[in-house]
């Protein structure tokens, strides 16, 4: 287990049901967070289908996707839209093609107003990006402005470094960690002296 909890979901939430589209098997269908126990879990809110920079995160998402399922995670991406909308966003949009990520249709807000992404004007989703450990646990929480897209790069690097402080008690990754670099083991010893620890 990582070393320190941000925030415990309450197992309630493992309940709540919601439509998903699955781009793969072109089919819809019911499921739960409850379905998702066995692996981190990355629920990346988007703000609409149809719109900019949505499918520019949506395809660097798909491209590094085998690569997020590589590091023991699964990711949903998650809009208020329908799932007929994430059908034909995927027949049209052309930086779509080949989309194999499972769509989540947030219709009613509920996920979207738990994580508390949601924007009461527009009823969309901000851009938050949640990583959710095996053991229910919110890890990470990044939420963007709405013209900038986020980096599935970065995303895979804190994935890795979460599995790694998972997997090794007592260390800790400095910024920028990637995996193979040097990491640290805080103590008394090492405070004011980190750069020479990283030497």
């Amino acid at each position: 287990m990582e070393n320190t909890t941000i925030i415990q979901l309450e197992s309630t939430i493992d309940l709540l049901s919601f439509d998903i589209y699955d781009p793969t098997s072109d089919t819809v269908g019911k499921k739960s967070l409850g379905d998702f126990t066995d692996k981190r879990l990355v629920l990346f809110f988007y703000p609409a289908d149809f719109t900019f920079v949505c499918p520019t995160e949506l395809k660097d998402l798909n491209t590094a996707y085998q690569e997020i399922q590589d590091t023991k995670a699964e990711i949903l991406v998650i809009s208020t839209d329908t799932v007929f909308s994430h059908k034909r966003w995927i027949e049209t949009e052309k930086l779509l093609e080949n989309f194999k990520i499972q769509m989540v249709s947030d219709r009613n807000a509920e996920l979207s107003k738990l994580f508390g992404v949601i924007n009461m004007q527009s009823w969309n989703a901000a851009r938050g990006t949640f990583i959710i450990s095996p053991d229910r646990v919110i890890k990470s929480i990044e939420i963007v402005t709405e013209p900038i897209g986020r980096s599935s790069g970065e995303l895979i690097r804190k994935i890795r470094a979460l599995e790694f402080v998972r997997s090794n008690p007592g260390l800790a990754c400095p910024a920028s960690w990637n995996t193979g670099e040097k990491t640290l083991q805080p103590s008394i010893k090492i405070a004011g002296h980190v750069g020479e620890e990283l030497q």
